[in-house]
């Protein structure tokens, strides 16, 4: 038994560490935009413009933390639309584009995952700004005024350097990673690889509406879930682009804080999913 333990949580390991210089060298790239360009980016957001949401969609997958935050922040002091919002929180991919850089295997994963994302946010902001708008909000009820760097998802310390944030930022996400990893090890090595795959199998079309709400938890372990199970063929392209989708990172915990009309924060979070689902449902009907 002891020796089936040692084992799992070798594996475990070793296939962290084989990701650790990938992952460092993301995250400099992610403390890298977010420290020197930033603000570049929120101003561009926040730039009033008829296709926003087009914006959105696109500043959405730049790998950093604080956007969708910054997002749900200036929509609730309705800077931007909901549209806008909406691109931001379906293209936000939270810790799967560093983990899917951290396995050079998954580069094709990755670039038919920002595909999926960049179209679903561009038409699901399309719609909401043209259709759904009038059926999901109401007046400002909201009145945020501040800076990207207010909403990170990690805190910086003050005059923090590049290199020894992305280390701490690795460190933090390489802990949570080996978690995850060791936690499916252990399932897998309990329940059985075949008898796992055959239930996610049996799930159907259910497995992408059951990763859309795990997506919807406001917090990086979800995407690292998500995209782990991907990597390791526990889910299924649809059901991890479903979740991926869905998942905002910290977005939906500011909209919550700073927008105070509860209902419309309610209806916005039922749209994220459904656009999410939506976009899992196309994926496994294109067969991808």
């Amino acid at each position: 038994m002891f020796a089936d333990v040692w084992e799992i949580i070798a594996d475990a390991a070793i296939d962290c560490v084989k990701m650790l210089p990938f992952l460092f060298l993301a995250y400099l790239l992610i403390e890298y935009i977010e420290q020197r360009h930033s603000q570049k980016l929120n101003g561009m957001l926040s730039a009033q413009s008829r296709w926003g949401f087009g914006v959105g969609a696109l500043l959405g997958i730049v790998p950093q933390c604080g956007f969708s935050a910054m997002a749900a922040n200036l929509y609730s002091s309705r800077v931007i639309t909901l549209g806008t919002l909406l691109a931001v929180f379906l293209s936000t991919s939270d810790e799967a584009i560093p983990i899917l850089l951290a396995n050079p295997d998954s580069f094709s994963l990755l670039l038919k995952l920002l595909l999926v994302k960049v179209i679903a946010a561009a038409c699901a902001g399309f719609l909401a700004d043209t259709v759904l708008r009038r059926l999901l909000t109401k007046g400002n009820t909201g009145g945020f005024t501040g800076d990207m760097e207010d909403c990170d998802c990690h805190e910086h310390e003050e005059g923090e350097k590049i290199l020894p944030a992305a280390l701490r930022h690795t460190l933090h996400i390489f802990i949570l990673l080996f978690f995850v990893t060791l936690a499916l090890g252990a399932v897998v090595h309990v329940i059985g690889e075949e008898t796992l795959a055959g239930w996610l199998a049996a799930l159907g079309p259910l497995q992408i509406f059951a990763a859309g709400l795990v997506g919807l938890i406001p917090n990086c372990a979800a995407s690292v879930l998500l995209t782990g199970l991907l990597v390791s063929g526990g889910l299924s392209f649809p059901a991890a682009a479903a979740g991926l989708c869905t998942g905002a990172g910290v977005g939906l915990i500011v909209l919550f804080r700073a927008n105070h009309n509860w209902k419309e924060n309610l209806k916005i979070t039922g749209v994220l999913y459904l656009f999410g689902c939506a976009a899992g449902l196309l994926c496994a009907l294109l067969g991808m």
